[in-house]
């Protein structure tokens, strides 16, 4: 504590901006929050099964699908957000506030790192940029396993560089590989592409050994390299474990992914070079340019520009006598690693790139540009145009910040509709079902199971204690485009010949009671 109030008395004014950067982050992340958080299909299923655990101890093992294959993450993301659905007495806000939290301690993890590799004006404006990004602030406001993963990706990464730079002999180097064996885990049960940091963590690891040339330091490095594979394999156990009672289906569904669904992805590394300059432009315009075409196209050729100008002027560049250019050079590399191998890798994807896909290296271009903005403000004449340039880029970014637009009511609109199907169920048994393309039943189901209503589920081998007489169906198609009777949904068919009894329209959606045809 006296180390922090030393600092502040010492920089005030890089204080002052530092804490008007975490509270502009958090009043963007938590502004009516419960108002704005999606809470859709995958968000019901989530609840649904950390009540479980929090209720009836139930252990999991296993953790959300993916959208492509037959592959499961690990339970990891359950397990961390139980803590906070219990705290909010299982309100599905509690997650979705502790998501945003994670997302503020990212943006002081975005400064703190940009301070230490590039300097003091790196770390702000990579901090202030990713605190006002829409994009990003979209995906720190929900509760879903993706919208974790730029906080564990970072402090990945970061974990290499700090293994890397320490001396072998120091204690700190087995902490870090501990944070690291910790941190991959949770980055790759977030999402599959965390498998996209593997290149960059074997590099650095790679050559952080090469150079221990003395046996007596490569000793020790090995032995803390298996300490932090020994806690990441202990972390990925669960889903290990699962995988081996249900013969290897996880395994056998990736093999498949990789050899066999060449519609999905190519193997061939060389065919994601045609893509690899539109993603970067997409990913710009994304993350750093607020959506906007124009300066996402105009950041890609500025970034390309200045590392060409780098490479170039290298020899002659002359730099303040704090930081040396081969200090700033090594986590330069470490940075276009990191979005090179991303960059690769998701050319070689065939399908439709959407932006949680980018979670894995969210901080990357932010620390990116504020190591440029470090090394041009060194440049005295330029200053009044980077001043400029800062000023456009804030602009554009709050202009189309998420809470300039209405709240999507998701939460509410889930809980009315559930409150709805309760008091017409009268206290009976019942059974529930969803015609939707986005959604799924799991968002009502939630809420009735909450209250103690008797929603049952349907299941074919035991129709007798499990199909009731009554069927709430809900429709969020066009009412022209609802019929519920004809529906091919399992959990429909299931129930066996129906008729509508009655109908409803709430919230903006159709509600069908369906009972038994004779």
């Amino acid at each position: 504590m006296e180390k922090i109030v030393n600092w502040v008395k010492e920089n005030k004014f890089e204080a002052i901006l530092l804490l008007v950067i975490i509270i502009v982050a958090s009043f963007l992340r938590l502004y009516k929050i419960a108002d704005y958080m999606t809470y859709l299909g995958d968000e019901g299923r989530d609840v649904i099964v950390v009540r479980r655990l929090l209720v009836y101890f139930d252990p999991i093992l296993i953790g959300p699908g993916t959208s492509i294959g037959n592959m499961y993450l690990g339970p990891l993301y359950y397990y961390l957000i139980a803590p906070s659905l219990w705290l909010a007495r299982f309100s599905p806000v509690g997650p979705s506030v502790f998501v945003a939290l994670i997302g503020v301690i990212t943006v002081f993890l975005v400064w703190l790192i940009g301070k230490e590799w590039f300097g003091k004006t790196a770390g702000l404006i990579a901090a202030g940029l990713y605190a006002i990004s829409p994009t990003v602030i979209i995906f720190s406001r929900s509760s879903w396993n993706p919208n974790v993963m730029p906080f564990f990706s970072l402090l990945s990464i970061y974990s290499v560089w700090k293994v890397y730079k320490s001396r072998e002999a120091s204690r700190e180097v087995g902490c870090w590989f501990i944070v690291l064996g910790i941190s991959y885990a949770f980055c790759l049960q977030s999402h599959y592409l965390g498998l996209l940091l593997l290149p960059t963590i074997g590099i650095f690891l790679l050559v952080k050994y090469l150079g221990l040339k003395k046996e007596k330091l490569q000793k020790p490095f090995i032995k803390n390299s298996l300490i932090g594979l020994i806690i990441f394999l202990f972390l990925m156990s669960p889903l290990v474990i699962f995988d081996a009672r249900h013969g290897w289906r996880n395994i056998e569904a990736m093999k498949n992914f990789f050899s066999i669904r060449q519609e999905t992805v190519s193997i061939k590394p060389w065919n994601a070079i045609p893509k690899i300059w539109p993603i970067f432009e997409k990913v710009n315009t994304r993350l750093l340019a607020g959506r906007n075409d124009f300066a996402g196209k105009t950041i890609s050729f500025a970034f390309v520009v200045f590392l060409l100008w780098l490479l170039f002027n290298s020899k002659k560049l002359t730099i303040n006598r704090k930081q040396s250019l081969a200090l700033r050079a090594q986590p330069l590399a470490i940075i276009l690693i990191w979005l090179g191998f991303a960059l690769l890798g998701l050319g070689l994807y065939k399908k439709e790139i959407y932006d949680h896909y980018y979670g894995f290296f969210f901080p990357a271009p932010f620390i990116l540009i504020g190591g440029i903005f470090q090394f041009m403000f060194e440049k005295k004449r330029i200053k009044l145009f980077l001043y400029f340039a800062i000023f456009c880029l804030v602009s554009v970014n709050l202009w189309n910040t998420p809470i300039r637009y209405p709240p999507n009511f998701q939460l509410q609109r889930s809980e009315d509709i559930a409150k709805f199907i309760e008091e017409k169920s009268t206290g009976e048994r019942f059974n529930i079902a969803t015609i939707s393309e986005r959604n799924n039943r799991d968002v009502y189901q939630y809420f009735l199971t909450l209250w103690g209503a008797q929603v049952v589920d349907t299941d074919p081998s035991a129709v007798k204690y499990t199909v009731t007489d009554q069927l709430f169906v809900v429709c969020e198609k066009p009412k022209e485009d609802c019929d519920p009777v004809h529906d091919p949904s399992a959990w429909i068919t299931n129930f066996g010949w129906t008729k509508i009894v009655n109908q409803w329209e709430v919230s903006g959606v159709n509600i069908y009671k369906l009972g038994r045809a004779k």
